[in-house]
């Protein structure tokens, strides 16, 4: 049964050969998907795929997490640090229904994920059988495509175009249902066609260039222009065509949460990060600029803080390959449609080379303030007490900007993703527009199998690690070597924080009391060490970094510090506080 699209039939998908099941059809499809990795959670309408699994040890590596949330997070990590398709079996009902958090995550941020599930056999459906969920129903929104096989035949078709939908245009999670009858059944054989085309889907929409001509006249006009880009750089693999565009130009460049890394974060042109707990520069001077270049991002409201007084000066233009999203929530001057690779270039050979000096000098003046009044006092503290900044800018000078950081969702993730050094892309992996608390441990285990040879650290506060602390139990079992900073405050910090400046510090359920990590962490047969004074930061640093395994490091931080600056919910960008 399929709720949306329907396909041009490829040739020759199933030819006569040694017969086969249904489940060894599956993972049949997944080998020559070329996936190595596939995250998991056995059950019993699964179980013939698992079973078949015994026999491709050799060719597939299932990583039994403790959860299915962890599983989806797991390829989600794995999806942005490899930039392949993150793949997920579970079983039917609870195991289904497990997924959705992680699907709605990698939906809105975009995450080529797969996601497998087994289903009660057919001639159930309807009849409220044991574990049976209309999962289809309950996915739709948060997938780009979802179906049900009720026939093994069709396994190899809609597998083929799974992985098609899932990695091509704009990236995004597909979820596949598959009755346990269709597992069982015996095919004549199998000879994979992967899927090249669906009909009445166009991935890449076609560029007009009339519109890139109009919009390189409108910025080669600019006296203040801006450009703001998101993941869609990371996504498209143009990292090299921003920068190209960017030099050319002379443009100030600011990034999105989602969007760091794609410009080195000591780019002289790279102003900050934009949004409630961005930079001061680049969120005052988006209501100053005359020109807004928006590539690869989608005006999240976290971004644009009142849409009614963003950039309402400038002429806006518009560069995405998701036509949905343009003029949804920023009117354009321009829109231009396509993948940004095909995209930017076109428009760097029209613009003509400018270096914007006294604009880019009203930056920094903005940032010498920032500097004083907040990020001196967060990274060189005076108190007794640690700060958040201070641990993140003790972390780059090992990690010299090379490493992965994974970071969970509140006060954590926005003094890392502020402080944090990121000199290529996919090193930043963080739930963007879900905010998924519990998102940072699964996340950076299948962060460290999208990318072994580099070092990946977990961050997070004390609040996200215990909704997914099991997944410990995950690097126990298969030594994945993440190192995961729990950055301790005593607190829900974001919750706290929001609490402290908007509700008359009505501190209502947000005080959180806490294991001994370090001992839970030891239980699980990982090393594990706490620090609550600065003279032994460093030290504790350099130990978890220079550990070849996984390690966990509990910093204890200032119980009530806030992060700034921050544009109050419901504001203007241009309404930032810096205190």
């Amino acid at each position: 049964m399929s709720t949306l699209l329907t396909f041009e039939q490829p040739e020759s998908i199933l030819t006569p050969c040694s017969p086969m099941s249904g489940a060894q059809a599956v993972l049949e499809c997944l080998v020559e998907e070329n996936v190595d990795i596939i995250f998991g959670y056995p059950g019993g309408t699964i179980m013939p795929v698992y079973d078949a699994l015994f026999d491709y040890k050799d060719k597939l590596t299932h990583i039994l997490v403790r959860h299915e949330q962890g599983g989806i997070h797991a390829a989600q990590g794995y999806a942005r640090t490899s930039g392949k398709v993150g793949v997920v079996l579970a079983t039917s009902g609870p195991g289904a229904t497990n997924l959705i958090t992680g699907l709605a995550d990698a939906m809105i941020d975009s995450n080529p994920i797969v996601c497998i599930t087994g289903q009660v056999s057919a001639s159930l459906l309807g009849t409220d059988a044991f574990q049976e969920t209309d999962v289809l129903s309950i996915s739709m929104p948060v997938t780009k495509w979802n179906y049900q096989i009720t026939d093994g035949e069709e396994i190899p078709a809609i597998l083929a175009k799974a992985f098609y939908m899932a990695r091509s245009g704009r990236p995004g999670p597909v979820l596949i249902d598959i009755t346990k009858n269709a597992q069982l059944q015996l095919l004549e054989g199998l000879n994979y066609t992967p899927c090249q085309q669906v009909r009445s889907y166009r991935p890449k929409p076609i560029v007009n260039k009339e519109y890139i001509e109009k919009a390189a006249t409108i910025i080669n006009q600019a006296k203040k222009p801006l450009v703001v880009f998101g993941q869609g750089i990371i996504l498209g693999k143009a990292e090299k065509e921003l920068q190209l565009f960017l030099e050319k130009g002379g443009f100030p460049a600011a990034t999105t949460l989602l969007g760091i890394g794609a410009l080195a974060t000591d780019h002289p042109q790279h102003v900050g990060l934009l949004g409630m707990h961005g930079n001061y520069a680049p969120n005052i001077m988006t209501n100053q600029c005359d020109v807004l270049i928006a590539i690869g991002m989608r005006f999240d409201d976290r971004v644009t803080g009142r849409p009614d007084s963003y950039a309402k000066q400038a002429k806006v233009i518009h560069l995405d390959i998701d036509p949905a999203e343009m003029d949804k929530i920023v009117k354009t001057t321009i829109s231009v449609l396509g993948d940004c690779k095909e995209t930017l270039p076109l428009l760097t050979r029209l613009i003509v080379p400018n270096d914007y000096i006294e604009w880019l000098a009203a930056f920094k003046k903005l940032e010498q303030e920032e500097i004083v009044q907040v990020i001196n006092p967060e990274l060189i503290p005076t108190s007794d007490t640690l700060t958040m900044g201070e641990v993140i800018n003790g972390l780059n000078e090992l990690t010299t900007g090379k490493a992965i950081i994974v970071t969970d969702v509140g006060q954590h993730q926005m003094v890392t993703c502020r402080y944090a050094k990121f000199n290529t892309s996919r090193l930043n992996v963080t739930s963007g527009g879900l905010g998924t608390m519990g998102f940072g441990l699964p996340a950076a285990i299948g962060a460290w199998y999208g990318a072994p040879d580099k070092d990946v650290i977990a961050i997070v506060g004390d609040g996200g690690i215990q909704m997914t602390i099991r997944e410990l139990g995950t690097i126990l079992q298969f030594g994945a070597k993440v190192k995961l900073l729990i950055l301790n405050n005593g607190f829900l910090g974001m919750v706290r924080q929001w609490q402290q400046l908007f509700l008359d510090e009505r501190y209502s359920a947000v005080n959180m009391v806490s294991p001994d990590f370090v001992a839970v962490a030891q239980a699980y047969r990982i090393q594990a060490s706490r620090v609550k004074d600065r003279i032994d930061l460093p030290q504790a640093l350099e130990t978890m970094m220079a550990h070849d395994g996984p390690y966990v490091l509990e910093v204890m931080v200032g119980r009530e510090n806030n992060v700034f600056p921050m544009v109050p919910q419901g504001a203007s960008v241009s309404e930032i506080r810096l205190y």
